[in-house]
Order: C-alpha cells, then sequence, then structure tokens
C-alpha cells in the first residue's frame, strides 16, 4: 500500500514519522509534483494539482473536521473522503465555549476592566435560568459542546440540518425551525459545517431574532458570519457582544475593525487543534475498516458538503 502525504502549512516529518511506524507495511511518503501514483492520501489544503496527478486515489484522509476547502476542488470520483471525526478536538472545543459563555455571563471582561482602573466593583450575578444557550451544529463536536454546558445548568438547546435526539436538550431541526430555535436564545454557538446552504447564515435576519442582549460564539467557519450584520446589531445595541475563532479572511487583516472592538473577543482560529498521534490512529484504523469493505465514519457526502 502506498500513501502519500500532502498538507499544507502543517510540518510534515512528525506526521510521516508516526504513519510509518502505524503501517509499516506501507510505503508512506511526502507528495511531490509528478510522483507516482498512491493507493490513499492524507491532506490538508492540498492544492488542485495534487488530485489531478493523483486519479487513482482510493481514499483521502482529511487531518480535521471541515472539508469545505476539500470539496472546492476536483476530487478522483472513485475516491472516497473521510473526515476526522473527533481525534482530540471536540474536549478542545467544549472547553472554549464554556470558557466563552462563562466568561459572558460571568461579566469577567467587565471585573476586568475595573480591575485595571483599580476599581473593586460589584455587580449582580445573572440569573442562570434567563441565559439560554443555543448550539447550531449537533456533530460530534456540537454534541459534546452541549452536554459540557449542561454541567454548568444553562438551559441549552440544539438546531440542526435533520433531526437530533439529546437528552435534556430541546432539538430544534431544519429551515421551518430555525427562527423558534434562535428566538429560544440568549448566546448563539455556531458549530455548522461550512456548505452552500449555511453560508452567510449568522446575519442581520437571523441575529436579530436573538433575545435582546444575545452574544455570538463563533468556532465553525468564517463564512458563516456576515460580519457588517454583526457590527451593526452590536452598535445598535441589540446584540451585547460576540467571541470569535474563525473569521472570512484568516490571519485576519490588520486595520479590521473587529481587532480593536471592545464587545467582540478574538482568538487565531485555536478553538480545537488537530492532536496528530489520536489523528493518525484514527486514519490508520479507517484505511483498514475501508480496504476490508466495511462502512467507515466521517465518509464525507459531498452533496450534503460534510
Amino acid at each position: 500500500m502506498k500513501i502519500t502525504f500532502c498538507c499544507t502549512d502543517t510540518k510534515a516529518e512528525p506526521w510521516l514519522v508516526g504513519l510509518r511506524a502505524a503501517l509499516p507495511q506501507a510505503e508512506v511518503s511526502l507528495w511531490q509534483p509528478g510522483d507516482a501514483p498512491a493507493d490513499h492520501a492524507v491532506v490538508w489544503a492540498p492544492p488542485q494539482q495534487f488530485f489531478d496527478e493523483q486519479t487513482q486515489l482510493k481514499g483521502v484522509f482529511n487531518i480535521g473536521a471541515g472539508v469545505d476547502a476539500l470539496l472546492k476542488l476536483r476530487l478522483p470520483p472513485q475516491a472516497t473522503v473521510v473526515r476526522l471525526d473527533d481525534a482530540g478536538m471536540s474536549v478542545q472545543m467544549a472547553e472554549y465555549v464554556c470558557h466563552a459563555v462563562i466568561r459572558h455571563a460571568r461579566e469577567f471582561d467587565a471585573y476586568e476592566a475595573d480591575t485595571r482602573a483599580g476599581k473593586w466593583s460589584f455587580r449582580k450575578p445573572l440569573d442562570r435560568t434567563d441565559f439560554s444557550v443555543g448550539v447550531m451544529g449537533l456533530g460530534v463536536l456540537g454534541q459534546r459542546v452541549a452536554r459540557a454546558l449542561q454541567h454548568f445548568e444553562f438551559p441549552v438547546r440544539g438546531w440542526s440540518r435533520s433531526q437530533k435526539n439529546l437528552d435534556g436538550v430541546p432539538c430544534y431541526a431544519g429551515a421551518e425551525q430555525l427562527p423558534e430555535f434562535l428566538a429560544s436564545c440568549r448566546v448563539l454557538v455556531c458549530l455548522l459545517p461550512l456548505t452552500p446552504e449555511t453560508r452567510d447564515i449568522l446575519r442581520r435576519d437571523t441575529l436579530a431574532l436573538l433575545q435582546p442582549g444575545g452574544y455570538l460564539i463563533n468556532v465553525a467557519r468564517g463564512a458563516h458570519l456576515v460580519e457588517e450584520d454583526l457590527l451593526a446589531l452590536l452598535h445598535e445595541g441589540h446584540l451585547a457582544g460576540a467571541t470569535l475563532d474563525v473569521f472570512r479572511t484568516e490571519p485576519l487583516p490588520a486595520g479590521h475593525p473587529f481587532w480593536q472592538h471592545p464587545q467582540i473577543t478574538i482568538t487565531p482560529h485555536n478553538s480545537a487543534r488537530t492532536m496528530r498521534e489520536v489523528s493518525i490512529a484514527q486514519i490508520v484504523g479507517k484505511m483498514a475498516a475501508l480496504a476490508q469493505g466495511h462502512r467507515v465514519a466521517g465518509t464525507v457526502d459531498a452533496a450534503r458538503g460534510y
């Protein structure tokens, strides 16, 4: 079995060492233009040239959960595209989202500003039952986030493309139930895959449905959010703030209004990072399952976009 590795902006050697150790019988190499055809590919943001040359691939294994950039390319029609379905990311995402929700609910930003000014302050605690959190996207990551928020006794709702069932979480589904879901939320967490249907889903008419003083946390993709609409709703006072980990242009350009906005917290797309050892083990297991003709978790449906 021949495996080729083509991951943009990724240090290749540790991945190659790990894959070779896990698959000693396989030939594992870093892709170079003109290489002989491989059986499987491990990729992240590969160029179109890669797939133009590697036309015989049986499996394409993406080292992340998001496949929107990959699906923009012309892929070998016979190849099965497989994404990571956790690989250590869900617990990181749960940590990040819970931190952002608690930081906002407990007004820690305001307390920090007061302490920097030498002011000893008091704020009336918010009623947790009035602080409902909605999770958009109930895949592996979204479900883990919802369960983590429940531990802190926040009322949690969920919304997804198709109906899901989570204990203790009212679940909404489809476009027809989106307005009702949004109106029930004070905090909105976006964990949706990026598809033509979800692009720009965080815009004025949807964000305006959040309860007054609403708060947005986007840890999915920057293209979900219409940035100008968020700024307008913050200026008008309908939204209280936002925590953003993803942006339409990354790195976030110098001079972008998000950098200095007092109601926006930004992080450099680090809410959940791929854990290499766990990812390699998962990829190797999926390669073995695919070779045996078994159904592989994380297989991408190109028509759905995830």
